[in-house]
Order: C-alpha cells, then structure tokens, then sequence
C-alpha cells in the first residue's frame, strides 16, 4: 500500500467517524429532549396528584396517602422563594439544597433552571445565574 492508498483509507474512517459522532449527537439531543419532557410530565403528575390529595375528602377526614418527597423542582423554587433577590449559580444553588456538584447532576439542574425560566419562574440576568422572576 502507497502513502495516497493509506491516506485515502485513513480519510474514509474519518469521514465514517464524523458521520457516526453526528448521528450520536442526534440521539443524545433526542434522548435529552425526551428526558426533559418525561421529567415535565413527572412534575405535572405529582403536583395533579397532590392537588387532588389535598381536596379529596376521605372516609376518616384523614389524607388519602403520605405527603409526597419535596421534587426536584419544588426544592428549586423553595430556594429560590426563601432568596427572592439573591441570584444563584447552579454551584451555589446544589450547595444550598446539599445536592451533588459533579457535572452530571449540574447540568441537569441546569435543564430544570432552563424550564423554569422557560416557563416564566426564574430570570437569568446574566450568564450563568437565575433569579426568582419578581
């Protein structure tokens, strides 16, 4: 094999490689946006079930079940309510609520920040930081 076969060849598996990454970067964006809206889902669920909990009367004038666990995202805007005018890093805002600070567990706060602020919740007056809508 001459040198033009072995770069040939070599510019063939990069080219593969490049097509292989891109279609790997297509499911992890599909596969985060279905996370996202499962999580959203997740979210709406718990907050209908506990509506509902609420104002269901039961035979023994007792609640239907337990309280739920604090969600992700209530812990977030309990937070964000107990600072109204603190803007928070999502470092600062995991050390607050004792929440991992690897980067997996961080970026997906960072997902949730970014719904919240979607949804109208939380401003982000720069990069980087959020702070409760006021």
């Amino acid at each position: 094999m001459n040198i033009t076969e072995f770069l040939t060849d070599l510019q063939a598996r990069h080219d593969e490689a490049v097509v292989h990454a891109d279609e790997l970067r297509g499911h992890i964006e599909d596969l985060t946006g279905a996370l996202a809206e499962t999580e959203a889902r997740l979210t709406e669920l718990a907050t209908a079930r506990k509506v509902i909990a609420e104002l269901a009367p039961t035979d023994d004038g007792g609640e239907l079940d337990p309280p739920e666990p604090t969600t992700a995202y209530q812990a977030i805007m309990n937070a964000f309510n107990q600072h109204p005018d603190q803007a928070f890093r999502v470092r600062e805002l995991h050390e607050l609520l004792g929440m991992p600070t690897d980067d997996p567990a961080m970026n997906v706060t960072r997902s949730r920040l970014g719904r919240l602020t979607r949804q109208g919740f939380l401003t982000q007056p720069g990069r980087g930081p959020y702070q409760k809508r006021t």
